[in-house]
């Protein structure tokens, strides 16, 4: 059993959307986390400046006379100490407690500071600014603090920004999760047919093709080109098949009668010439049980191991172990190789060769020659020849002329669909050409260099 991760059972949509919705929550905090920052040192910035303001005009008051600070404002903590370090003044929190800075600044400038659970101030951070003024007996200096400001600034920035990012990674996950979904809805529509499809099993629904030139288009196009070929293997399956039942029916009939004639008067049957004609009918079972064999090989794409052959050589010893039925000429070229099994070019020859003399008036001629690298074999005959609008329907399985059907009432018509195809598994085509007199044959393979 296949396990699989939580992650992968949800949808796809699902999964996008939370990706959306991790990855404008990661923007968003970083960005949260940058105007966070960036106000926060705003606010220290501002609440120096107002503390050395306030400091500064304190110290002038401070050289003409020493105020009572002890009503200082709220939040603002101050110190003074004269010239000898003695706190002269200070507001209610700081009195009695010890300086709450020990930076010494020069006399003319300033220094500012951030402490945290001090002495001074326990379990809290404080911007504390020294400030030194002169006074008629010396310098004094003046210690002032406000608190700090917090990380998250204030509810009044930490609130809007947690809001707004919580709304935003809504909005991208939502968004997300609908555009997902609306550009997934050519592959539900492909989903849902391919399961009446497969339900119903008729090949001839093809998928919707979306408008837009993209990617699900493409695979539209690609699932109907795939139906078209599935649907035309099929339906060329169904007509091998009926026409293969149709010819083998026709042998089994006519042993089934002779062997029921036979056993009506079993004395009186003359047995030799039933069984002659049984013989008969089987040659003719077992040629076409050779021939559908040979194409279902050749549509599975079945061949044998491919070589370097001599194609004069094999043509010639092919032509020396027949028994023509007719005149047979030849005109071969030497040294003539291809690359081939030997076995299947030899049964594309032999079947040319066969219908050639079935047609043939008196004679069959086989020309072989080479030329710019391609080998061209020709088998003509001197017979009717061909109609041009017959050259393809020739190919045909099952296919035979009413010509040929007087001349040879045994055969398959499978002899040239099946010599087509071995030509077409070698590289090669074969077409039925212009000729004076009788049909030609053309059968031309690519030239296989010398090993």
């Amino acid at each position: 059993m296949i396990r699989v991760s939580w992650w992968h059972r949800y949808s796809i949509r699902c999964r996008l959307a939370m990706v959306a919705g991790a990855v404008t929550a990661l923007l968003c905090t970083a960005m949260a986390v940058f105007i966070v920052v960036m106000s926060r040192q705003a606010a220290i910035d501002y609440r120096t400046d107002q503390l050395f303001t306030d400091a500064a005009n304190l110290g002038v008051q401070m050289r003409q006379r020493v105020p009572d600070l002890t009503e200082g404002g709220p939040g603002q903590a101050i110190q003074v100490f004269n010239p000898v370090g003695t706190m002269v003044t200070a507001t209610r929190d700081m009195t009695g407690k010890p300086p709450m800075t020990s930076l010494r600044p020069d006399p003319d400038a300033y220094a500012t500071t951030t402490s945290c659970d001090t002495r001074v101030f326990p379990d809290r951070c404080m911007i504390v600014l020294a400030y030194p003024f002169h006074r008629g007996d010396g310098v004094w200096q003046l210690n002032m603090a406000v608190p700090d400001v917090p990380w998250y600034v204030g509810p009044e920035l930490i609130i809007p920004l947690a809001t707004g990012c919580l709304l935003l990674v809504a909005v991208a996950a939502a968004g997300s999760y609908r555009i997902v979904g609306k550009t997934l809805r050519p592959v539900d529509a492909i989903s849902g047919n391919l399961a009446q499809i497969t339900a119903s099993g008729d090949l001839r629904h093809r998928m919707p093709v979306p408008k837009y030139h993209d990617e699900l288009r493409t695979l539209a196009e690609t699932a109907n080109r795939t139906l078209e070929r599935a649907q035309t293997a099929v339906e060329q399956q169904l007509r091998f098949a009926s026409d293969a039942s149709h010819d083998l029916r026709n042998p089994l009939a006519a042993m089934r009668i002779r062997i029921e004639e036979a056993l009506i008067d079993p004395h009186q049957a003359d047995w030799k010439r039933t069984g002659e004609a049984l013989l008969d009918s089987v040659e003719r079972m077992q040629d076409l049980i050779c021939d559908l064999l040979q194409e279902a090989r050749l549509d599975a794409g079945v061949s044998g191991r491919h070589e370097p052959i001599d194609f004069t050589e094999l043509v010639a010893g092919e032509l020396e172990r027949r028994l023509p039925k007719t005149d047979l000429r030849h005109r071969l070229t030497p040294g003539v190789m291809v690359d081939g099994s030997r076995i299947e070019p030899s049964r594309l020859l032999n079947n040319l060769l066969d219908n050639a003399e079935r047609h043939a008036t008196s004679a069959v001629t086989v020309t072989l020659t080479l030329d710019m690298g391609m080998v061209t074999l020709e088998v003509s005959d001197d017979g009717a020849g061909i109609a041009p609008e017959h050259r393809e329907v020739i190919f045909q399985r099952f296919t035979r002329l009413e010509a040929s059907r007087a001349r040879d009432p045994g055969g398959t018509g499978l002899g040239l669909p099946i010599a087509r195809q071995i030509a077409q598994a070698h590289g090669g085509t074969l077409t039925v050409q212009d000729s004076p007199r009788g049909a030609r044959f053309v059968l031309r393979l690519p030239e296989c260099a010398m090993p």
